[in-house]
């Protein structure tokens, strides 16, 4: 078999395109990179953000800044980043499960998350915490949800749509109790009004949540987790009290522009991956109530595809809908 001319070119071009991708890849980086949270400072996702960026900084030989995008449920800075150049210097990290939410929620949301957006590694994982202001007469959720039947509660939720709110609604709906939902712009002030007592009831992240819970500013009732958290053993699971498989929380991950060489998610899946797993990290993590969770770039686009898929239906059910 002989090749023509047009087919000696062609290899040409293509050999001389992968070379080039390569090539800047292996330059890669040559500047400052920048990593940014969609949602306000002290978060979960700004908690975890700051405690790799300096070592992240050091593996790669960069400054690494953590800026944070705030708005529209985290919306604002994923698609910022959605729409960055794919040269690896313009990362995400937020909650991948209130990501893969959005889609459902928003009828008009800007970017697609699974078409503009391209994994790199989970990095940790909490569970929600359901938590009440002290004052609130109930120690388990079955209190809980009698009391909710015969006096107001005001459900305080992170952000219309995030993660926290339709857990509330998926367990409001599996337990029969009845709420108020408070909507804000982000889980501090969300967690703030809950220990002030403008608002009684909270689902957020265990991560931002538990300070609160040990100072005796707020009281936990249930965890959201499979199986109970070894920091707090003495508080029982969700599914425990009566609602069985009950699970969600907050999934911290690394996000990158579609489009970004394979070779720099490669290595930023390498140095992400050993950051988080350092005996420092993970201990400072565990202390907190966040579990160090990682994959492959591969394995974390199939989980957002299963938590948009599952998501979407607590979505359908509830008739959320945001423009």
């Amino acid at each position: 078999m002989t090749l023509n001319r047009r087919d000696l070119v062609l290899g040409a071009v293509g050999a001389s395109l992968l070379a080039g991708s390569a090539h800047a890849a292996d330059a890669w980086p040559s500047k400052p990179l920048r990593i940014v949270v969609p949602y306000p400072p002290g978060g979960s996702s700004d908690i975890i953000a700051r405690a790799i960026s300096q070592p992240l900084s050091e593996a790669l030989k960069q400054s690494v800044i953590v800026e944070n995008r705030a708005g529209a449920n985290g919306n604002l800075g994923a698609d910022l980043v959605a729409k960055a150049p794919g040269d690896g210097y313009t990362l995400l990290l937020c909650d991948v499960g209130a990501l893969a939410i959005s889609p459902s929620v928003y009828t008009k949301l800007a970017f697609d998350p699974s078409k503009d957006l391209r994994g790199v590694t989970m990095l940790a994982y909490s569970p929600h915490l359901l938590v009440v202001h002290p004052s609130v007469q109930a120690g388990n959720l079955k209190e809980l949800v009698a009391l909710s039947k015969k006096a107001d509660l005001n459900f305080a939720v992170t952000a219309t749509g995030s993660a926290p709110h339709l857990a509330g609604v998926a367990l409001e709906r599996a337990s029969g109790a009845r709420w108020q939902y408070v909507p804000y712009k982000g889980g501090v002030q969300a967690i703030q009004d809950t220990v002030g007592g403008q608002t009684q009831v909270l689902m957020n992240g265990m991560l931002a949540t538990l300070p609160h819970v040990q100072s005796g500013k707020l009281k936990v009732l249930g965890v959201s987790k499979s199986t109970r958290m070894p920091l707090i053993g003495d508080v029982p699971t969700i599914a425990e009290q009566g609602v069985a498989g009950f699970e969600s929380g907050t999934w911290q991950g690394m996000l990158a522009p579609r489009g970004t060489p394979e070779a720099v998610i490669q290595r930023l899946n390498k140095e992400l991956v050993t950051i988080i797993r350092s005996a420092d990290i993970r201990s400072r993590l565990a202390g907190q109530g966040a579990e160090v969770v990682t994959m492959t770039p591969t394995e974390q686009e199939q989980f957002f595809n299963k938590e948009r898929a599952r998501w979407a239906k607590v979505v359908d059910a509830a008739q959320i809908k945001l423009d």
